[in-house]
């Protein structure tokens, strides 16, 4: 399985979400990928474990990323989705719960998008292996981190909760060896049935709308 890479980072903050109220987000299935434009700015709202979190999205910072999310977020990809590394710098989600729907989508990769906005503390952008990469999986900031920005193309930026983000459960910490946070390969393979044995503190996407 291909592992996502972004730098590591240790560990900070602390926080807590129960995970009775996480099983129960079931997410979304999907099986035909939409291929609409998306609009020039648009918002998201995200409806998290931790509380509301919304995004002003602009397409011309990252024409095919934003047009993919535009459509994942239309098809309910993102919804039940866990918030499942999360360092000091950022915090990782993007891994469907079901691993049939996650492969379905980790086959379309994206083109790449030059980076025209810095990876400022609250921009919201792909994790990717290299510049042709990416697929689903995104991150919030959580502080300035300009060293991404020759690679890295932010899609847009949080205008509203990121004290929410801020509180993302954290104590896993990073992926092993850097932490003991999930192990990306089986979050691919096993989806939220593995999160939910063995880290069950993650917070989580209850669902996220375009305004």
């Amino acid at each position: 399985m291909r592992r996502l890479w972004l730098p590591a980072l240790c560990v900070a903050m602390t926080a807590c979400s129960g995970s009775d109220e996480a099983k129960k987000i079931e997410p979304k299935k999907t099986a035909v990928a939409k291929t609409e434009t998306a609009p020039d700015v648009f918002t998201v709202n995200f409806d998290t474990s931790k509380g509301p979190v919304v995004v002003e999205v602009h397409r011309d910072w990252a024409p095919h990323g934003v047009d993919h999310f535009y459509n994942l977020i239309k098809e309910g990809y993102y919804d039940g989705n866990r918030i499942y590394r999360v360092t000091r710098a950022y915090a990782q989600f993007g891994v469907h719960g079901d691993p049939n729907i996650n492969s379905m989508w980790n086959m379309m990769q994206l083109p790449p998008d030059i980076p025209k906005h810095s990876n400022l503390k609250g921009t919201l952008t792909y994790a990717q292996t290299n510049a042709g990469a990416r697929t689903t999986q995104l991150f919030f900031n959580l502080r300035d981190n300009k060293d991404l920005d020759k690679t890295f193309a932010p899609i847009g930026k949080v205008t509203s909760g990121m004290d929410t983000v801020e509180r993302f459960y954290d104590a896993y910490g990073d992926w092993p060896p850097r932490g003991h946070g999930p192990d990306p390969a089986r979050l691919q393979a096993e989806g939220n049935a593995y999160l939910e044995a063995s880290f069950p503190r993650l917070d989580f996407i209850r669902k996220a709308t375009i305004q």
